[in-house]
């Protein structure tokens, strides 16, 4: 069993569908204080409808996602959640792979990504494919879900027997979100894109600064 959790570990590791656990630093830029909701991951343990839709207003314009809980009810009850409580708001696109991916879910302020690193959800049984956009949990391996979300670009089917459960889907905005700027390519250090470490120690001014073309949430809403 240890072989396989291994062998599965670097598979995700190779294409790249990862969220690595924690980086700590000893100063950080500081930022206006977070919602106090926002601090306590443990206390956000509010059950999600059995389908429900949220509103993302981006820099490119609006996209809406339609969840169903039965597809991932751990899954779909974290995201409702973080929307519930503007985790998304200024979360940048940081990884926007044309024909694979576009990725997020590191929150704009250091000290709150800083606080979801370990807040891990388990696993949900993959009872959906990754379809083209589909809405699933990014994962550093089995059960370590936190707050990084992928959307599919294209139909990455491979992506399920690797334990990926998608929890929903975009139903208004897809155009919208091929048009995700995907200049930088690949992150760090596999590529010129952001450092994920840096992401979540640095926030929004890292890649303020060093990022200035991506795209990101204004605004993430429940609608329905």
């Amino acid at each position: 069993m240890k072989k396989l959790l291994a062998l599965s570990f670097a598979m995700l590791l190779a294409i790249g569908i990862t969220c690595p656990q924690a980086w700590v630093q000893e100063t950080a830029p500081q930022h206006p204080a977070p919602r106090l909701s926002l601090m306590v991951p443990s206390a956000m343990k509010e059950q999600a409808p059995a389908t429900f839709k949220a509103k993302f207003t981006t820099t490119k314009g609006d996209v809406v996602v339609e969840v169903t809980r039965a597809w991932a009810p751990l899954g779909a009850d974290r995201f409702y959640n973080l929307v519930k409580n503007h985790f998304f708001d200024g979360a940048a696109f940081f990884r926007v792979l044309p024909g694979f991916v576009a990725q997020f879910g590191l929150n704009a302020r250091p000290e709150v990504s800083r606080v979801w690193a370990s807040a891990n959800i388990k696993d949900d049984p993959v009872k959906q494919s990754n379809l083209t956009g589909y809405l699933t949990f990014a994962t550093a391996g089995p059960n370590t879900r936190t707050t990084q979300l992928f959307i599919n670009l294209a139909d990455n089917r491979n992506l399920d027997a690797m334990g990926f459960a998608p929890f929903g889907k975009v139903v208004e905005g897809m155009d919208v979100v091929q048009q995700f700027y995907s200049g930088y390519g690949e992150g760090a250090p596999g590529g010129n894109g952001p450092d994920q470490g840096r992401v979540t120690n640095e926030g929004k001014a890292y890649l303020d600064k060093n990022f200035p073309l991506l795209d990101s949430i204004k605004v993430a809403v429940i609608v329905q």
